[in-house]
């Protein structure tokens, strides 16, 4: 049985020990959905594995498109979901259970709220490496160029800088998942929105925080509004602009008030080149580039999406979809 629908099943039970109320499960219109009825209500099921202070705004997101695109109110099932983030969702109208029983579901003549439930903490072994930080590189070098997909396994560990064991254990359980399918031939992708949405996720949650370098400022504040203007090429290793300044470049629809720079130089060499100084409350933050690439002066398309959802600012959702629509088209 996988993972989902182990889950699936444990909220059931709990639910019913703790509220005496049965939930029952049918298929949604999507293979990645399920639809839950409680009493006489329908609800569309999303579930996440995790609920984490620095995925939890494109969590929402997800949960608020998963419920216009149904037509249906959306029920938040998770392993685990911390008191604060629960009555932020609770806030946002977000009906949610977890498998230590705490709901809050509140919809027409439905009212169940179950608070202060603890999960026991058991060691994490044998964790999935597709949505780890080996698994966040490998995907994102198939979601920015999809053929890369039937590449042989060598030339996906170069690509992604991940050791030959990584990718064959990542490709088998992407596989498993459900994200791609075998053929005798090739391989090809299955539910490639869904598998973008979950990389979406990690990558802010898990690989982004450890790219993170350094916060700073412009010594002569005259260059926010210049910003465009800054030749990146003067760096000596490559420099690329991301989220809401890749953005504003790519969509010519987005001033910037926060300043993303990746690279693969130091933040000194950086910061020599572009008139920086280091600053903890500064708006430019500096990434490491964690890819091989020849883009021009942003990063891709794919990164710069990441970026502008993982910023829970609604602003750079809108433009985050206008990206998903027009350059991201073929992921849909």
């Amino acid at each position: 049985m996988k993972t989902k629908d182990i889950l699936l099943e444990e909220i059931k039970d709990k639910l019913f020990e703790n509220v005496g109320i049965n939930i029952a499960y049918s298929d949604g219109k999507r293979e990645s959905n399920s639809i839950a009825r409680i009493k006489e209500e329908r609800f569309i099921v999303d579930v996440k594995p995790e609920i984490t202070q620095g995925n939890k705004n494109i969590v929402l997101q997800q949960l608020k498109d998963a419920s216009k695109e149904q037509n249906l109110p959306v029920l938040l099932i998770t392993k685990y979901i911390p008191s604060a983030i629960a009555k932020f969702f609770v806030k946002e109208g977000i009906n949610y259970i977890d498998a230590s029983g705490n709901c809050n579901i509140q919809h027409n003549n439905i009212l169940l709220i179950v608070e202060g439930r603890k999960i026991e903490r058991l060691p994490k072994t044998n964790q999935p490496r597709a949505f780890q930080e080996a698994g966040i590189k490998l995907i994102y070098c198939l979601l920015v160029n999809p053929e890369n997909i039937n590449k042989s396994f060598r030339e996906l560990s170069e690509l992604s800088q991940i050791s030959l064991g990584s990718v064959s254990t990542i490709i088998k359980e992407l596989v498993d998942s459900k994200f791609l399918l075998k053929t005798k031939n090739k391989k090809v992708f299955k539910n490639k929105i869904d598998l973008l949405k979950r990389w979406v996720i990690a990558y802010n949650d898990v690989l982004r925080p450890k790219l993170f370098v350094k916060r700073m400022n412009f010594m002569n504040k005259s260059e926010y509004s210049n910003w465009s203007n800054l030749d990146l090429f003067s760096v000596s290793e490559k420099t690329l602009w991301g989220g809401e300044c890749a953005a504003g470049i790519m969509t010519k629809n987005l001033t910037p008030a926060n300043f993303t720079i990746y690279t693969d130089g130091t933040w000194q060499s950086v910061g020599k080149f572009l008139k920086l100084i280091p600053d903890d409350n500064g708006k430019i933050e500096i990434l490491r580039l964690f890819y091989n690439t020849k883009e021009g002066n942003t990063v891709s398309p794919l990164l710069t999406y990441a970026d502008l959802m993982g910023s829970g600012d609604s602003r750079n959702i809108e433009i985050a979809e206008i990206i998903l629509n027009n350059e991201l088209q073929y992921l849909k």
